[in-house]
């Protein structure tokens, strides 16, 4: 991997787990029981290291979407930080109507975490969650550009 795909998806990453930090305020704040973290991490095992592995898959898919989003700036006339903004924005509107199916078929649902999101309040938590990762994205990218350059 090149450095650039290196620095994009080391931002995807940080901006993935700086979400992971502000899932236990926005869980209390809107009262929502909802977790990520929980959701992949308990998709894989119920046992004491559902965390960890779901922290390092959501890491991983904020990586992914880093790179992504890097891609797409060299062909892109807008500033890095708006795209990764709208297009995190893009993929939390696209990607909410399955939050019903999770409420359905999660292995883990209704166990701590994994409670139901398809909600208003649950849109609340997801939007400011993909507004936080995109905001956050598009800076880390920024100065990732800003550091590369001559």
């Amino acid at each position: 991997m090149d450095h650039k795909r290196e620095r994009a998806a080391s931002a995807g990453a940080l901006a993935a787990l700086a979400w992971a930090a502000s899932e236990p305020f926005d869980e209390v704040l809107l009262r929502t029981g909802y977790s990520d973290v929980a959701l992949l991490g308990k998709s894989v095992t119920r046992r004491w290291f559902w965390w960890p592995i779901g922290l390092a898959a959501h890491a991983a898919n904020g990586a992914a979407f880093g790179i992504g989003v890097a891609a797409l700036a060299e062909h892109s006339s807008l500033p890095v930080r708006k795209l990764a903004f709208r297009l995190a924005m893009v993929e939390h509107f696209l990607s909410f109507p399955f939050s019903r199916l999770a409420d359905r078929k999660h292995p883990a649902r209704g166990e701590k975490g994994v409670q139901p999101i398809f909600n208003f309040r649950g849109f609340v938590q997801a939007t400011w969650r993909h507004a936080l990762f995109g905001a956050l994205l598009g800076r880390l990218l920024e100065h990732a550009e800003q550091r590369s350059r001559p």
